[in-house]
């Protein structure tokens, strides 16, 4: 993903508590930055302008769907070859630059050893608590056909999901993945495993759409979404102003997957969303 310095300017802005006007981010990024609540929509009139949700979060989601920014330097923007090489990548042409990946793959996580293999070497899955997995090289890495895999949309429950162990079963080996860094590597190992794949997102229209073009589209009746027993009490509870913020974009939107159209319904009858942080035991 490639981007300009006055891209950069206007990310700057949201994390200094400033305020952009809709009209200056890009659609697709305002969009994502949207559905993973990283910014907010504040309203005056006829005029939408967009405020950071979390600076932490914004930040942490900049760095992993922007490769150009790892390591940038927010506070004293001395780190001009981060953005010396963002201007690169869209204002000379070369392909080659736009391409640039310098660390493909996905993170892993486990609250118990998960047996796989990684170029045909047995390995253990068991990362310490407090640390993650980042498996590079994923077109050699191979789990047993048992193994539920569980992709957790967002980064604070897939660090913590110790804290989430009694949400899943215990009679299953489970390995635990994340979207980020966003990339097309995650979906591809999941298309070449047999295994189920379990989706894990915010219980909103967003998280919904997110599982089904993302993973539903391509993995079909092997992918499906974690619907928690209580989730009912939950959405009653929840926020009503996520579900207004998202209302415009997905109020003609209806699941494929018809077995969350009861989750679908309850979010339209409460009129509310639910964050998935709510489940992380304190």
């Amino acid at each position: 993903m490639s981007l300009t310095s006055r891209q950069i300017e206007n990310f700057m802005t949201l994390l200094q508590g400033g305020r952009l006007p809709w009209s200056s981010v890009n659609g697709d990024i305002r969009q994502k930055l949207i559905d993973e609540n990283c910014v907010t929509i504040i309203t005056h009139g006829s005029h939408r302008s967009l405020v950071a949700t979390s600076t932490d979060g914004l930040r942490y989601f900049l760095e992993q769907y922007y490769e150009e920014l790892r390591g940038f330097d927010w506070e004293n923007r001395t780190n001009t070859m981060a953005l010396t090489r963002a201007e690169l990548a869209v204002n000379s042409g070369n392909s080659k630059l736009k391409q640039l990946r310098s660390c493909p793959g996905f993170m892993v996580n486990s609250y118990e050893p998960i047996k796989a293999s990684l170029n045909g070497d047995d390995i253990s899955i068991a990362p310490l608590e407090g640390t993650l997995l980042f498996v590079s090289d994923w077109e050699h890495f191979l789990i047993a056909e048992n193994t539920l895999v569980v992709g957790v949309e967002n980064m604070e429950n897939f660090r913590l999901i110790r804290k989430q162990k009694h949400l899943f079963p215990s009679d299953k080996q489970i390995l635990f993945v994340s979207r980020y860094p966003q990339s097309s590597d995650l979906i591809h190992w999941l298309m070449k495993i047999p295994n189920q794949y379990l989706h894990f997102g915010d219980f909103d229209l967003a998280g919904i759409h997110i599982y089904e073009t993302e993973f539903y589209k391509h993995l079909g009746m092997r992918a499906s979404f974690f619907v928690p027993d209580d989730i009912e009490q939950r959405l009653i509870q929840g926020s009503a102003e996520r579900y207004n913020n998202q209302y415009a974009k997905f109020r003609n939107y209806t699941p494929q997957d018809v077995r969350l159209m009861p989750l679908y319904n309850m979010i339209q009858r409460y009129h509310r969303c639910y964050d998935q942080e709510g489940y992380i035991k304190i």
